[in-house]
Order: structure tokens, then C-alpha cells, then sequence
């Protein structure tokens, strides 16, 4: 029932979530059946609901303060839920994508949605993520806008500009490639307010600001404009 309501709720939900799921979308169809997709520090993997895959939720313990307060890490009562939700789940495990335990060359994706500006040490994470992917496997990431966001998030290491990032991976992956994405403004940050069924107000605010931002976040110039866009979006590919 969770997903169900999930899925028809999508048009309404933050667009950065929502690119993502496309482009996943249009992967898995490319298979006669389901592949395997290892999402790195995905929590409840939101953008994975409903795929016809395989999905593996990797992500650090809960511990610290931060953590705590920034909704970083998984602890057993997530994992617990997204279990009881979800359908296509095939495992949740802690794990650290810098020192991976995940054998080799075994997923056909890897997602890393907003995780890489968390990682210290970004080079060793990727070539993690190189070594669990498949031959001819993908690594689809976001990331925070470098070229126009300054970094005040007290658990982010770093934000990439996009020629950072394309170096980045190119020196880890066979072929790379980053574009801008999401259009800031009021209606971006009004949509990333929670939902709440005491709020139902704010909760439609919410919803419609997610709509226009959809909307404004699908004009071409987008991909190609630093300025007042939020996110990088990237792939990289093992060749």
C-alpha cells in the first residue's frame, strides 16, 4: 500500500528524486530481467520505489550528533521500516563505500544520490564503486552545485564544480559526464518543506511548489547554466 500511494504521490514530490528515478527507469527497461542496483547512503532509497530491480541499500551507522540531526546513516528501526514498505529490497547492510566489503563486479548500477560531498576521502569511494560494478555497468550521482552553492553544511567535506567533478571521475571511470540540474528558487525551497497531515496547508504549499519547480527544472538551458542551479548530476561508466 505504501508504494501504491508513494507512486501516485510522484508528480508532487521533489524533482531532484524524481530525475533520478527517470533515468533509472529508463535502465532497468533495458533488461529482459531485473538487474541488480546497489544504492550507496540511500536510507529509504525513495527514488528506487517501484523499479523492477534488485536493490542493495548500503549506508553508515547512526551515531553521532550530526548524524542524528541532519538524518545522515541508518539504524535498525529504518531498516525495519523500509523493509516492511518496500517489495523490491534485496538487502540493507552497513557498510562504507570507501573500504567496501560488497564483492566484485557485482551490481549492473550504483546510485549515489547527495552522498559524495559527505565522503572524506572521494577517490577511494569511487574506486569502490568501480569494482562492484559490473563490465558495461553505470554510476549515476548528485551532488551540490559547487560552481554557484557555498558549502555551510557542517557534515559536507566539499562542493564540486562541475569541471572538479568531471576530472574526478574521469580519472576513476572509462567515460564521465556531469550537468547542472534543478532550478533554485522560492518554490525549490518551499517544496522541500515536510509533509504533514496536521499541516494539510503547508502540506499542498509543499506540493505545488514541487510541481512549479518540476516544471522550471525541465527547461534545457538548465543542464548547461551554473548559475542558481542547486545540483550537479552525473554518470560514469565501466567500459
Amino acid at each position: 500500500m505504501h508504494e501504491i500511494i508513494r507512486l501516485g504521490l510522484e508528480p508532487f514530490l521533489p524533482p531532484l528524486h524524481k530525475q533520478v528515478r527517470l533515468k533509472l527507469l529508463s535502465y532497468v527497461k533495458r533488461h529482459s530481467s531485473p538487474p541488480r542496483i546497489l544504492d550507496v547512503g540511500g536510507r529509504k532509497s525513495p527514488y528506487t520505489l517501484g523499479l523492477r530491480a534488485k536493490i542493495t541499500i548500503t549506508d553508515l551507522p547512526r551515531e553521532s550528533e550530526v548524524q542524528k540531526v541532519m538524518n545522515l546513516g541508518i539504524n535498525s528501526d529504518i531498516i525495519s521500516q523500509v523493509y516492511k514498505r518496500r517489495s523490491n529490497i534485496e538487502k540493507i547492510i552497513f557498510d562504507d563505500m570507501t573500504c567496501s566489503k560488497l564483492p566484485d563486479e557485482s551490481f549492473e548500477y550504483v546510485i549515489a544520490v547527495e552522498v559524495l560531498e559527505h565522503v572524506e576521502e572521494d577517490d577511494l569511494f569511487l574506486k569502490e564503486v568501480y569494482r562492484v560494478l559490473k563490465s558495461e555497468g553505470v554510476f549515476l550521482m548528485t551532488t551540490p552545485n559547487g560552481d554557484w552553492l557555498k558549502n555551510i553544511n557542517p557534515d559536507h567535506k566539499r562542493h564540486y564544480k562541475r569541471q572538479e567533478l568531471l576530472e574526478l571521475l574521469g580519472s576513476n571511470f572509462d567515460e564521465a559526464e556531469a550537468e547542472y540540474a534543478i532550478a533554485g528558487g522560492k518554490y525549490r525551497k518551499i517544496g522541500l518543506k515536510s509533509w504533514s497531515i496536521k499541516h494539510p496547508l503547508d502540506t499542498i504549499r509543499s506540493m505545488y511548489a514541487n510541481v512549479i519547480n518540476a516544471r522550471h527544472s525541465r527547461n534545457e538551458k538548465i543542464k548547461h547554466t551554473a548559475q542558481r542551479t542547486r545540483h550537479l548530476f552525473a554518470i560514469a561508466k565501466k567500459n
